[in-house]
């Protein structure tokens, strides 16, 4: 009695594309052999060896006019399944229809609504002016570099000729749907203090310790105050902030040596409404503050901060929003607090909006017993059935005349 949307959700949750060996190969023939059986053109481009964008094509009437694009990831993150109820990658549904898998929300399920509604559209003969290609991607989770950011940069992804895209956004536990605009850049800094070496018996002088203590003060003080606004404007949300984490220490040989160099790597988020050349500066003077010997290197500096007009007057966002307000949707906009491949498509000049259709329902990306209800899940497909009209039915833009 299952529905069949359903089972095949479940069918691609089963198949093992976690890190650090996700089976890309399974998932793309998988999503291919749906594609087929919808009568979808497909094509494979190799962007990085053994990561292979899978593109599914519904061609358009107009297929001269830009593109809708409809992306997800196809890889998932590591389980520690002693904390699971379930095996992680069984999709057990339980008695009250909760789907327990690993990707259930981040997010095998939004491609698998993308092409149930599109089986749905084609079923009651519908076609649209717009092409409509969906595009599945590896090595999101990673970052997108062996993904996303090399795809944009193909003549393969040129060709698609983009005008709008759909990418992930988030669950939401209350009545509303998030939906993401933009997102923070993420920078991932390594802080390195050379110091005086010595006997660890001894009240060495200048020591890295003392220097990268006060670095960590001054960047942990910095994150109790940006952590302090959120929680005192009922205005903000996490995307508006800008979140800041220590997330490895590294340094000394043994106990009784006083090191001569120690390091610490930090994880910041930066929201598009701050000035990332003003930012820095505070880094390096913060740096400065703790003595001589310190500095500092990126692992990852993204620098774009693009995002997606959310205005009535814009074409794409009125047939999105019209959409949600004649389901009666409610909306809430804002920055996406961490980072998805959205950032390389809009780094590319093309809006892009993130949005999972997943409303009450508790936030478990990367988390243990990460579920979706069935139910949430195919009120997904109804939506998705209901914006691609839509989306794919924008009228010629100016720059398209």
């Amino acid at each position: 009695s299952e529905d069949p949307s359903v089972t095949l959700f479940r069918e691609y949750l089963r198949i093992d594309t976690v890190h650090p060996k996700p089976d890309y190969d399974a998932a793309v023939r998988f999503l291919e052999r749906v594609g087929t059986d919808l009568g979808l053109a497909c094509q494979k481009v190799e962007v990085f060896q053994g990561c292979v964008v899978l593109i599914l094509t519904w061609q358009g009437t107009n297929p001269r006019l830009r593109s809708v694009l409809l992306n997800s990831h196809t890889d998932v993150v590591p389980v520690f399944e002693e904390h699971w109820t379930y095996p992680p990658f069984e999709a057990v549904k339980d008695s009250q229809g909760n789907i327990y898998a690993r990707g259930a929300q981040d997010m095998k399920c939004v491609s698998i609504q993308y092409l149930e509604a599109i089986r749905r559209l084609k079923a009651e003969g519908k076609s649209f002016t717009r092409t409509i290609h969906l595009t599945f991607v590896p090595d999101e989770e990673m970052g997108g570099h062996k993904g996303m950011e090399m795809f944009v940069q193909r003549p393969e992804f040129r060709a698609l000729n983009v005008g709008f895209a759909l990418d992930e956004g988030l669950a939401s536990p209350s009545d509303t749907f998030s939906v993401f605009y933009g997102e923070k850049s993420p920078w991932w800094l390594k802080v390195k203090c050379m110091g005086s070496p010595g006997h660890g018996s001894r009240f060495i002088s200048n020591t890295a310790a003392e220097k990268l203590q006060k670095v960590i003060n001054s960047f942990l003080a910095f994150r109790e105050s940006e952590k302090q606004r959120l929680k005192t404007d009922s205005s903000l949300t996490l995307g508006d902030v800008t979140s800041l984490n220590l997330t490895m220490l590294e340094g000394g040989v043994s106990f009784n040596v006083v090191p001569s160099e120690m390091a610490a790597g930090f994880d910041i988020r930066i929201p598009p409404t701050v000035d990332l050349k003003a930012f820095e500066e505070q880094v390096a003077a913060w740096c400065r503050g703790a003595g001589d010997g310190v500095t500092y290197e990126f692992l990852q500096k993204y620098m774009d901060q693009h995002v997606t007009s959310t205005e009535e007057s814009d074409p794409w966002w009125k047939a999105f929003s019209g959409v949600c307000r004649d389901m009666k949707l409610q909306l809430k906009l804002e920055i996406f607090p961490a980072a998805t491949d959205s950032r390389y498509i809009r780094a590319v000049r093309h809006p892009a909006i993130g949005f999972s259709p997943m409303n009450r329902t508790p936030v478990l990306l990367h988390d243990h017993n990460e579920f979706l209800n069935e139910q949430v899940f195919l009120r997904g497909i109804d939506i998705y059935a209901r914006l691609l009209p839509a989306l794919a039915s924008v009228p010629p833009l100016p720059a398209e005349a």
